[in-house]
């Protein structure tokens, strides 16, 4: 077969001509794309990029294109130029499942929206946009009750192969709306651009977040980028509600998932009670506030995970600090932590029981006021936020201080919140010298007595030294005696007098040894035995050789099963009530002089009136009979159950140890709710020594 050749010349032309085919078919098509009217590509470009965000896009206005290079370049191919488009008034719409606002259809608009797009990533049926720009975009965020937003984008059309990929977003003039079903929270924010080296966009804010009024301001990045996530994107933001204030500067490093922050926190306020609006954090009353610590967290599907790590700082006169976790959880979010204070103010646990005072409840917003002549707090606990959290948090504290000295060192506390049950278990305080232990349990489901707490205290106390309680009563400091008590209570309610005013069970306490006085008992805020001494002896010490209490409770009646003073100089013998529910008095005190020396009036006195205002009166138509001596209190078979209270030690002689009897039973409460079983009525030692 011949061999055929070109010759040299022809072979050139077919050389040159494809050369310029490959060169002119790209120009023309350039030169094509430079002239060719966009508008008519609106449709399939809203088309696929509708498919590709799985909800309508709409460009209303002109579609325009130039080429630009993209601003960086990672390999050859990025020294092309790709196309830039700008499209007028673009409107996307809400995903399916999402109910507009009325007369607001759209989930965003933009008077003009700026971006290149990757030609090449177009042959693998991708929209890929290194940066998106905006100009006055108008932006509603919406989320229903059941939790479907428009803000998560998702395929919504398993069948399309297209993909979007928006991978930064530059920041301009616009109106950003909230409104979320969940948190009933509606917010509008003005976002304007502003020339700074750190930020590029400020913006403020008001409405209503959690139901509560809200305002605020801040600053932003003025460019969000969502494919770096290693990217900081830098955070300002300062939120104000009913005296509450949040601050917050710092970062979000992971964007795509709307969270990461890592910010530092400043709270302050009347309360941190009122930070459940929000934060939607169930914390307790407490006076004014302030801490300052560091957040970080992580919002993902189903909730979030926030860490306030290293806080510090003062919650009245007291300091606080620790950390705390805090977890979105279904059915109940999770608070968890380890809080301590070095120094507590006794007066700032007052607004955790409402026992604070009238202008500390109107500084931080309470509306419920105790009455006048009451002493027990009335205020309720708000158990029907119980429902929204499960808590675990452990609080010691260093030491309790008031404005005279108070020897409480080493509290510590366990605090757990789970399915509307608060218990404090332990709640343990080492106190002069000795300990009170005891353990509370307030259930709050309602499922006891319906719209009720249902509650049990179980207290202990050992070994406490009188003189180490009054350190600043000098007459104290060579008093050697100590209080030892048991109480252990049941009740239903939905504040402190309410529980108290209802409750059942047993309270016994001994006082072994020591010195009594009117100083003294008010010292100890015990108004009521302040006035009885005054009626006795005027203001003198008085030798204390044991003191032995043993009531028993009913329906918040406490009735005096016995109680016995015994002193250098006389007997007081008490019988009767002590009401919690309507805070009133009807005790009878006999005494029993061992001489002259102390008490002129030896009828009986009548205890009567309230805790705050009681009043003491004497039966002068009854005369006690002298008594040689001492009462022989030898023979009180009926205070078996106070023995367990007399803990001296090794080589003590304790005074009401020789005075009581063989050991009994502790205190026993029953089932809130539940009365405590009678007992059969026990001799009155005050009738007897009457008699005699």
């Amino acid at each position: 077969m011949p061999h055929l050749s070109l010759p040299k010349s022809r072979r050139a032309k077919i050389v040159l001509v494809t050369a310029g085919l490959l060169l002119t078919v790209p120009v023309v098509a350039v030169v094509v794309l430079m002239n060719a009217d966009w508008n008519r590509a609106k449709p399939w470009l809203s088309a696929r990029t509708s498919e590709a965000l799985g909800r309508p896009l709409v460009i209303d206005g002109d579609l325009s294109l130039t080429w630009q290079q993209p601003a960086t370049k990672h390999g050859w191919r990025d020294y092309l130029p790709w196309p830039h488009l700008q499209a007028q008034q673009v409107r996307m719409g809400n995903p399916a499942g999402i109910t507009a606002e009325p007369g607001h259809p759209d989930a965003a608009s933009v008077s003009q929206l700026a971006f290149s797009l990757n030609p090449l990533a177009l042959l693998d049926k991708k929209i890929v946009i290194p940066q998106l720009r905006f100009d006055s975009p108008t932006v509603r965020l919406l989320r229903s009750k059941d939790g479907n937003n428009n803000w998560t984008f998702e395929k919504q059309n398993p069948g399309s192969n297209w993909q979007f990929d928006l991978q930064s977003v530059v920041f301009s003039k616009g109106t950003v709306y909230l409104s979320d079903g969940v948190t009933n929270t509606t917010l509008k924010a003005d976002v304007d651009t502003i020339a700074d080296a750190r930020y590029g966009i400020a913006w403020s804010v008001g409405g209503t977040y959690r139901g509560a009024p809200v305002r605020g301001s801040g600053k932003a990045g003025g460019v969000l980028s969502l494919q770096q996530q290693g990217t900081p994107f830098p955070l300002q933001a300062e939120m104000h509600s009913a005296g509450t204030t949040l601050a917050i500067v710092g970062t979000l490093t992971r964007p795509t998932e709307l969270a990461a922050l890592d910010v530092l926190l400043k709270i302050s306020g009347p309360s941190m009670a009122q930070l459940y609006s929000l934060t939607g954090v169930l914390l307790p009353e407490t006076p004014p506030f302030s801490t300052q610590g560091r957040l970080t967290g992580v919002l993902k599907r189903g909730g979030g995970d926030w860490v306030y790590d290293k806080f510090s700082g003062k919650v009245g006169s007291s300091d606080i600090s620790g950390k705390m976790t805090f977890s979105e959880r279904k059915p109940r979010n999770f608070l968890a932590g380890n809080v301590h204070s070095r120094l507590l103010q006794f007066s700032d646990l007052g607004p955790l029981v409402g026992a604070d005072n009238r202008a500390s409840k109107e500084q931080r917003g309470e509306r419920q006021v105790q009455p006048a002549g009451r002493v027990l707090p009335v205020q309720a606990f708000k158990t029907e936020r119980w429902t929204s959290l499960d808590a675990d948090v452990r609080y010691t504290v260093d030491k309790i201080t008031r404005d005279a000295d108070l020897p409480i060192s080493q509290v510590d506390t366990h605090i757990v919140l789970k399915d509307s049950v608060l218990s404090l278990s332990p709640l343990n305080f080492n106190i002069a010298g000795g300990t009170l232990v005891s353990q509370i349990r307030m259930d709050g489901s309602g499922k006891t007595v319906p719209g009720r707490i249902a509650a049990e205290l179980k207290a202990s106390a050992r070994r406490m030294q009188i003189k180490q309680l009054f350190p600043k009563l000098e007459p104290l400091q060579a008093s050697v005696g100590q209080i030892n008590g048991d109480a252990a209570l049941s009740a239903t309610g939905n504040s402190v007098a309410s529980l108290l005013g209802n409750s059942n069970g047993e309270v016994k306490a001994l006082i072994n040894g020591g010195s009594i006085s009117k100083l003294l008992l008010e010292e100890m805020g015990l108004n009521i035995g302040s006035v009885v001494l005054a009626k006795l002896s005027g203001d003198k010490q008085v030798r204390l050789n044991c003191l032995a209490a043993d009531f028993g409770v009913t329906h918040g009646l406490m009735q005096t099963r016995q109680f016995i003073v015994d002193t250098d100089d006389a007997t007081l013998h008490v019988d009767g009530t002590i009401n919690l529910d309507n805070e009133r008095l009807d005790l009878t005190l006999r005494p029993d002089s061992k001489g002259v020396r102390i008490f002129s009036l030896r009828a009986p006195l009548y205890v009567k009136g309230t805790f705050s205002d009681p009043d003491v009166s004497v039966d002068k138509g009854v005369l006690a009979l002298r008594a040689g001596g001492a009462l022989a209190l030898a023979a009180v078979a009926p205070f078996a159950a106070l023995l367990p209270l007399v803990n001296a030690g090794p080589g003590e002689q304790s005074e009401c140890a020789t005075l009581l009897s063989q050991a009994g039973s502790k205190p026993v409460a029953p089932p809130p709710g539940k009365q405590r079983a009678r007992k059969a009525p026990l001799p009155k030692t005050g009738e007897r020594a009457i008699a005699r």
